[in-house]
């Protein structure tokens, strides 16, 4: 298939109050799972829709591994914590959202209009700091796209971040940024909305 490559166009109108509502307001973390499968294909169509989302010099530093067997989810559950461990277990998908230390080797290809670009994150600590905000931002894109399809959301701390990487990326640049169970969520499961800080509280404008 090939990419559209036309120019972008400015956008005609706001989105919906429906579509806000499924995005933001209606939209809930959950801790309960519907028995509904999560096609392989829904993974692409993530992922497909994540890559767009901005970047630091396109630099896309996010990882996703995607575990859907439950062998998968059982190696992934040694390591989080009680309250987690049956919603890892029981999710038709849990995501590690990792980054990739290493993200500046593919800099030639992502950012070729700057061939220099690659040596900007030649010091580790940069590198690091890059690789760890760009992929966060990268994992809240996808969990978005995940609700825009019509899907659930799960995320989750509470796991030992250096065995998780042990388990999944042995001797490799990629490191755990927090896991997200996906599926179609079960409302039983879902907690009373909590407040949250209001403008004046949370903002400032200058």
């Amino acid at each position: 298939m090939t990419e559209d490559t036309s120019p972008p166009k400015a956008p005609e109108q706001s989105l919906s109050e429906p579509a806000l509502d499924l995005l933001f307001r209606e939209a809930r973390s959950h801790n309960k799972w519907r028995d509904l499968e999560v096609s392989d294909d829904q993974l692409e169509q993530l992922h497909a829709l994540t890559k767009w989302g901005p970047t630091s010099a396109n630099c896309s530093p996010g990882r996703f591994v995607f575990l859907k067997t439950a062998d998968a989810k059982a190696r992934l559950a040694q390591h989080v914590s009680n309250a987690n461990r049956e919603k890892v277990l029981t999710a038709p998908v849990c995501v590690i959202f990792a980054y990739d230390r290493a993200f500046a080797d593919n800099l030639p290809a992502l950012f070729p209009h700057n061939p220099g670009a690659r040596h900007w994150f030649a010091d580790p600590e940069m590198a690091e700091s890059t690789a760890f905000r760009n992929g966060s931002l990268q994992a809240a894109y996808m969990m978005m796209a995940a609700r825009a399809i019509g899907l659930d959301c799960g995320p989750m701390s509470g796991f030992d971040q250096a065995a998780v990487d042990l388990e999944f990326f042995p001797g490799a640049t990629w490191a755990t940024n927090f896991i997200c169970s996906l599926g179609h969520g079960d409302p039983a499961g879902v907690f009373s909305r909590l407040p949250r800080l209001s403008f004046d509280e949370a903002c400032k404008v200058l």
